[in-house]
């Protein structure tokens, strides 16, 4: 993985009253084991990747509970363990990245939303949102609308994340539903502390299992028990929630001096909120804030009478929401609508933008604006004003000091990545046949298309790449391409794009990028890595599953053979075969290939044994400064530096140390007949003899070659 919490989980074993200090993902965890949760699952993705991983680094502690831990082959699958506590009082939690993760189980939580359940059901959700996030924007919001899950979005405090953990179980159980915890990724990372307690082996474990199952046609979803369940969500389920937010004060007052203004916030937007009211003088160093906050830890459902309540007998008041539709807003007017209170003008997006990450200065530009058109005789205008222009104005200077904007630093494939050659391979290819059109997948090698490959012309889902790609392959001239991460292939693209492609006799190209582990969010296992621990199996692999789905035209080719896979992307855009033809391009993630050799090397150095490592360069004095190796390899390491040879007026081309010794640079050259400036030299630590007599022969020989 990609960060291993081996020495945190000692953490998890903290009891009554100790004080844990550490990352958000981790309290979250520390919190489910103090819950009494039977099982946990989930899938990998930012921010909750880290969740999944520190499980299974406790997995001795989860064993001595009775936890069952379940790593997913996708979201749908982590969804559908939350059955377990449909029939039986037995808390489960499930995680994964929304929204897209939550758009891959809507099956399984919509049918888990209408039967509800009798043990605790917890979806710890990443709300990858805003300007961190890697997926089209989007929130949760709707879709626990849609199908009446709760909504918890805590404020970013660990000792208020870690109850709402605990809260989520009882809130689930009492109202027989399921409740999504969202976390955002500034949470899932902050430090902090909190008071434990101690962790909670439950009454149904792997220690102590059921004897008989329990049956209810009233839980099946099936007409007629579907239309009561939709009854009981309404009159009985969602009073009960209503009533369970409020009997425990889920959601937070602030009493402020600055009586006739008020701010309802989304709980995960507290923090920003209360930095803005710090920055004007209207909060203290310790986020005493004078406008009165009603901070909402939970935003589904909303709770009518406390909407009421707050907003009495004031004037302006603003709501802090982030992205659109504007639920909040909107259920807020309509709160004091139905409750006859006409007195506070509610603003929100009037004054903050209807889309994009409220971060703290578009946060500070709103709250400025709020405050004008409120006009409290509270608060002296000018100087907020002030104020506001003093410290927007700070970034306006340093954008006219530095001139010019910092140019752009599009993400790209890590050094000696093994699927930077397979882009190189078809750049060459399009230099004979014209461009293709080639159908993404999600994936580190959607970095394909930045610069300077720009390859990839659309992307529809992880693992869809193939699907996507069915419409458009017979209404080309050319066959097309599609690219999709084993990654991908074992979560959807096996079933949606393999069986579907061969089914319905498709003839298009796909390129299954083998690099062993879901690397795009830490390097997890998947049924194909390479390196499996004692809990997984170690038999299952993409060929054979091709192979069993009736694919015929198949072959595999080591991913830095440039040369040998530009033959194959040709040979398979021109055989005369027919249906769907699979290139498997398989090498090792270069960053797990490193995090697993490296400390092997450093121990053998450490013994004083012999290594050997492998690094490449450019002759200055052959490099032309052409540079189109850069262009068609795009490898960080290799960057351009101004030639010692004065007569050279371009840049040489350079590698740097951190070179991994893949050798692309050297293959790209050779595969595009570029200039033969690459070389390959191996440093030997430890020499021994051999190689000490062998280097003086050497020297002796390129002296005598060398002129005088």
């Amino acid at each position: 993985m990609e960060r291993s919490f081996k020495e945190e989980v000692s953490a998890l074993r903290l009891g009554d009253g100790d004080t844990f200090h550490g990352e958000g993902i981790l309290a979250v965890t520390k919190a489910l084991l103090q819950s009494g949760v039977s099982y946990v699952g989930g899938y990998q993705g930012a921010p909750i990747s880290h969740l999944v991983d520190v499980l299974n680094d406790a997995r001795d502690l989860l064993d001595e509970l009775g936890i069952h831990l379940e790593t997913n082959a996708s979201e749908a699958g982590a969804a559908a363990m939350l059955g377990a506590s449909i029939n039986y009082p037995i808390r489960g939690a499930v995680a994964w990245k929304s929204t897209v993760g939550t758009n891959v189980a809507s099956d399984a939580l919509a049918n888990l939303a209408s039967a509800g359940v009798k043990g605790g059901a917890l979806i710890v959700t990443g709300e990858d949102y805003g300007e961190g996030a890697s997926i089209m924007q989007e929130r949760s919001h709707a879709f626990a609308m849609k199908s009446q899950i709760w909504l918890l979005d805590p404020r970013p405090d660990l000792e208020i994340i870690t109850r709402m953990v605990q809260k989520g179980f009882e809130l689930s159980e009492i109202s027989s539903t399921p409740v999504m915890l969202e976390l955002r990724i500034r949470a899932c990372h902050m430090y902090g502390t909190f008071k434990t307690k101690a962790n909670v082996a439950p009454k149904i474990s792997t220690n102590t299992m059921l004897d008989q199952p329990e049956f209810s046609t009233d839980r099946i979803v099936l007409p007629p028990a579907t239309y009561l369940q939709e009854k009981l969500k309404i009159d009985v389920r969602w009073p009960a929630a209503e009533k369970f937010v409020v009997d425990e004060k889920l959601n937070e007052f602030f009493d402020g001096d600055i009586s006739d203004l008020g701010i309802i916030v989304m709980g995960g937007l507290y923090n920003a909120t209360v930095r803005s009211l710090q920055s004007l003088g209207l909060a203290d160093p310790f986020g005493k804030s004078r406008i009165p906050i009603y901070c909402l830890n939970v935003t589904y459902p909303l709770i009518p009478k406390e909407i009421a309540s707050f907003c009495l007998g004031k004037k302006h008041v603003l709501v802090v929401e982030e992205g659109q539709p504007c639920f909040i807003e909107d259920a807020v007017q309509a709160a004091l609508r139905r409750a006859e209170i006409n007195d506070p003008k509610i603003h929100g997006k009037d004054v903050l933008p209807l889309a994009g990450e409220y971060t703290g200065e578009v946060v500070l530009g709103g709250m400025t604006k709020f405050l004008e058109l409120a006009g409290s005789s509270a608060t002296d205008i000018t100087a907020i004003r002030s104020t506001h222009d003093r410290l927007v104005g700070t970034k306006a200077q340093a954008a006219e000091i530095l001139g010019a904007p910092v140019p752009g630093r599009p993400p790209g494939f890590c050094v000696g990545c093994p699927e930077r050659p397979v882009f190189t391979a078809m750049k060459l290819i399009e230099r004979e046949s014209g461009q293709f059109h080639i159908s993404a997948d999600i994936g580190c090698h959607l970095f394909s298309t930045l610069p300077p490959f720009n390859i990839g012309n659309t992307v529809l889902g992880y693992g869809l790449g193939l699907a996507s790609n069915s419409a458009i392959d017979p209404l080309f001239n050319r066959r097309t391409v599609t690219v999709m991460g084993d990654g991908g292939f074992w979560h959807n693209g096996l079933t949606s794009g393999v069986a579907n492609s061969v089914f319905n006799k498709d003839d298009g190209i796909l390129v299954i990028m083998k690099n062993g582990y879901t690397s795009a969010t830490g390097t997890q296992n998947i049924p194909s890595s390479p390196h499996q621990d004692e809990f997984k199996s170690t038999d299952m692999g993409i060929e054979r599953a091709l192979d069993s789905l009736g694919v015929k035209w198949r072959k595999t080719i080591h991913t830095y053979h440039v040369s040998e896979m530009a033959k194959t992307l040709r040979e398979a855009m021109t055989t005369p075969f027919k249906g769907l033809k699979v290139i498997i391009a398989e090498a090792e993630c270069q960053l797990e290939k490193q995090r697993r050799i490296k400390p092997i090397n450093a121990a053998a150095l450490k013994r004083g044994e012999r290594v050997i490592r492998t690094r490449f360069g450019v002759d200055e004095d052959t490099c032309t400064g052409d540079h189109s190796c850069i262009r068609l390899s795009g490898c960080p390491s290799l960057t351009i530096k101004e030639s010692s040879d004065p007569l050279k007026v371009d840049p040489v081309a350079h590698v740097n140390n951190d070179c991994v010794g893949c050798g692309l640079c050297g293959e790209v050259s050779h595969a595009a007949i570029l200039c033969p400036s690459f070389f390959r030299a191996e440093i030997v630590q430890n020499p021994n003899a051999w190689d000490r007599f062998m280097q003086s022969i050497r020297s002796t020989v390129i002296g005598w070659l060398q002129p005088a």
